[in-house]
């Protein structure tokens, strides 16, 4: 068996277990892949706006008992809530072994302050939050599960993946510039209340970048998401590096088939097994 990988620090987000754009066979490899002496998970893990009875395939549940066997045997596990399992929000400050819940955490890392939260709280008063809400219903599910059948189609004819959904959120003005505000506003913040780091989840979008103003300067930083991403944040020796997970090789169509299997109802399937042809 190899040895794992050794990682001071891991922060994740965005992971969303419950919903058909959850890549969870690929973030389960992953985790099996590291050792944690730490774990933050930074909002919207397990995904309650869109949970759905009869979809928990094997693989999601598979996600959340190794994140439990951590903290079963003893690795310190951080849950923040996000605005998608923000019910969890209710038990902040309660503590279950080593799994403990909190809006937010301050870590001290080699004499340096980060500041880790979600960061849905900026969507309160701001327009965008419709976006999100529509980006993260059935419509964007559905673009997700188009996604990978026609990235099974191209890479059959020999061309490289696409995403939907990215070409469509870098198309929309209003989403290109709510993102850069959310930056900016959490770095600012972060300025001013004298941390070195700031890491937030939330807008899906992986990033690893100083950040100055005239008050000073700080390092933002994103965990992405494991939709589109597949992204975590690791700390190593007084360095956050931005992990980002590469998507198996070609799909066999008994993957595609499989992959269809678990998130469609079978007249779902018929339609969009016409809709490619097949």
């Amino acid at each position: 068996m190899p040895s794992k990988r050794k990682v001071q620090v891991l922060v994740l987000s965005d992971v969303h277990l419950g919903t058909f754009g959850c890549h969870a066979k690929e973030l389960l490899t992953y985790l099996k892949s590291i050792k944690p002496e730490k774990v933050v998970l930074n909002g919207d893990i397990i995904d309650m706006w869109q949970f759905k009875k009869w979809y928990w395939p094997e693989s999601h549940m598979k996600v959340l008992h190794h994140l439990l066997k951590w903290a079963m045997k003893g690795v310190p596990v951080i849950y923040l809530p996000g605005n998608h399992d923000e019910v969890l929000r209710r038990f902040s400050n309660v503590q279950f072994g080593s799994l403990r819940i909190q809006d937010k955490l301050i870590l001290e890392l080699d004499g340096h302050k980060t500041w880790i939260f979600h960061g849905d709280v900026f969507d309160a008063s701001i327009q965008y939050s419709k976006w999100i809400a529509k980006l993260g219903g059935q419509g964007y599910d559905m673009l997700i599960l188009i996604n990978r059948a026609l990235n099974w189609l191209s890479e059959k004819t020999g061309n490289g993946r696409i995403s939907l959904s990215k070409q469509v959120k870098n198309s929309v003005k209003q989403a290109v510039k709510f993102v850069a505000d959310f930056e900016t506003t959490a770095a600012e913040l972060a300025i001013d209340q004298g941390y070195q780091t700031v890491i937030c989840g939330h807008i899906h979008q992986p990033a690893n970048r100083w950040v100055e103003n005239k008050a000073g300067r700080v390092r933002y930083l994103n965990s992405g998401d494991w939709i589109e991403n597949l992204t975590a944040l690791e700390y190593n020796n007084g360095e956050w590096e931005l992990y980002t997970h590469t998507l198996d090789s070609k799909w066999s169509e008994s993957e595609l088939e499989e992959e269809l299997e678990e998130v469609l109802m079978p007249m779902d399937k018929a339609m969009l097994l016409g809709f490619l042809g097949r």
